[in-house]
């Protein structure tokens, strides 16, 4: 045992002489790595801090008879997985472009909204009423403005969850393919599953908001390459054993890879999907967290995938209090900032969440965020009679 104990404490001599004489090596390249880490951080911030951006209200009509595959559309023109030259994206600091899709209810009152960069305006104006052009789009408020800023507070109480998906972005959610929205010619007769999100939040009281958040961003194509191995791995299934002839496919593995497959020729986003309950304390009711993620559990299916939550305002159980609030105000500001992707609300210093979001494609995409028809039918979801007529562009000066 001593001669044991002698052999691995002069081992380990060895081992710290070693590094302690290529000192010249190691420390050189660990400073240049923290170096080029906080370098990142500072020209990724000052880059997203001098975009400008706005925020538009697009205001629904009463006769929206289209699909969901009218939002994919509008989706697919704004993909741009872009990312820059060397000196663009080290030197500059140049990201990817986001943009904010949002639902609120302010008190039961149901308005939605796009977040973009000024210089995006029009092309985000242009493909929504090229798809609906029965809509009214005007510049709006922020209205996450209506609670305190320095929310939780005596007044305010919040709740928020950011979800992800189940399984691995290749497989596909429960889509409108998958609910037959295309394939129902009477209105009425169509089951959106958006109706079960707009009639709970036009169900909220006064002093009570609901806010739905979907940060997008253009995707490469990493996800399709982890498609790719899941098809051959459902089709190495069909091979028995050496000398034994190939088996058919059961019937759920044709259904997931015709379904891969069919999710793999859309288009990917990076997605970040946030959602809020604030409200006046005297009015908070903890029983619409619990319908929060039930309304999420409808895109949920047990062969292919679905969302779950990823993080939440929930405190845990040591030092509830303290890390609640600290989490209750780390997600109120990232929905103000609309801050996903990027510093400072990317998960860590050393790597970015952008680098790990979730996957969605842009029928998926369509499927939880399109603006609905009037199967949706929730008391409190204002419509505009009619949309605005415009001008005539050959009207003299």
């Amino acid at each position: 045992m001593e001669a044991l104990y002698i052999f691995f404490a002069g081992f380990l001599q060895q081992v710290f002489y070693f590094v302690r004489d290529i000192w010249f090596i190691w420390l050189p390249a660990s400073l240049f790595f923290i170096f080029w880490e906080f370098w990142m951080l500072y020209v990724n911030l000052h880059y997203v801090s001098h975009i400008p951006w706005m925020l538009l209200e697009v205001k629904i009509p009463r006769n929206i008879l289209k699909s969901p595959r009218a939002m994919e559309l509008v989706f697919n023109t704004l993909h741009n997985s872009h990312e820059g030259s060397f000196i663009d994206k080290h030197w500059k600091g140049f990201v990817r472009g986001v943009f904010s899709f949002e639902v609120a209810s302010v008190g039961g009152s149901l308005r939605f909204f796009v977040r973009t960069p000024k210089a995006m305006r029009n092309l985000v104006e242009a493909q929504i009423y090229a798809q609906y052009p029965e809509v009214e789009i005007v510049e709006a408020d922020d209205y996450t403005k209506s609670v305190p800023e320095n929310a939780p507070n005596a007044d305010w109480n919040l709740w928020g969850v950011e979800f992800c998906q189940t399984k691995e972005d290749a497989f596909p959610i429960k889509t409108y393919v998958d609910f037959k929205l295309e394939d129902v010619k009477e209105e009425m007769e169509k089951i959106d599953p958006m109706s079960s999100m707009m009639e709970f939040m036009g169900s909220v009281r006064a002093g009570e908001n609901v806010w739905f958040q979907l940060l997008i961003r253009g995707s490469g194509d990493r996800w399709i390459k982890e498609g790719v191995k899941l098809k051959e791995e459902i089709l190495a299934k069909r091979k028995g054993k050496p000398g034994e002839s190939s088996q058919p496919l059961s019937p759920g593995d044709t259904e997931v890879l015709k379904s891969l497959e069919r999710n793999m020729t859309k288009l990917g986003f990076d997605v970040g999907i946030r959602v809020m309950y604030l409200a006046r304390r005297d009015v908070f009711n903890p029983v619409n967290i619990a319908s929060i993620m039930g309304v999420m559990k409808q895109y949920n299916t047990q062969n292919l995938n679905g969302f779950k939550s990823q993080a939440s305002t929930s405190g845990g159980f040591w030092f509830k209090s303290s890390r609640e609030y600290r989490k209750q105000r780390m997600m109120f500001n990232a929905y103000r900032a609309r801050g996903y992707f990027y510093p400072p609300f990317s998960r860590g210093l050393l790597f970015s969440r952008g680098e790990q979001a979730g996957v969605l494609t842009s029928e998926e995409l369509a499927t939880i965020y399109h603006y609905p028809g009037m199967v949706v039918s929730a008391p409190t979801f204002e419509r505009v009679e009619r949309k605005k007529g415009m001008p005539p562009s050959n009207l003299p000066v």
